[in-house]
């Protein structure tokens, strides 16, 4: 299993960009798909991207399909999120995961970073 900490989120301006980053410690990053999720206040969390285990396949939610972009570095065990475009409704906390069934139509999220927190204003 592995520990997974994010980094690089805060306030931005609609139009502006982010990138976000999420370190993975401990055996077999290489071995899950990795995906970014994201929970805006009162709604539920949703999956945004998401990355196979050796970054191959990606897949995006169509509200960010253009502006964001999912990446691996198995090498440093690193997932990272750019977000580029960023809007008002992309507000959320954004959280990456591990999953180890490497599955995106399926997954099993065994791994959970603690979130960090993006603010997009109008």
């Amino acid at each position: 299993q592995v520990r997974l900490v994010e980094s690089g989120g805060g306030l931005v301006k609609a139009g502006g960009s982010l990138r976000l980053s999420c370190a993975a410690s401990g055996r077999g990053f290489s071995l899950y798909g990795m995906a970014w999720l994201r929970q805006a206040q009162g709604e539920e969390r949703e999956p945004v991207a998401y990355i196979s285990h050796n970054g191959a396949e990606t897949y995006y939610t169509d509200s960010v399909k253009g502006r964001f972009t999912i990446s691996r570095d198995n090498a440093k065990n690193t997932v990272n999120l750019q977000m580029n475009s960023l809007k008002p409704e992309d507000t959320a906390v954004y959280y990456c995961a591990a999953d180890s069934r490497g599955n995106r139509r399926s997954p099993r999220y065994e791994s959970w970073g603690q979130g960090t927190q993006v603010t997009v204003s109008s």
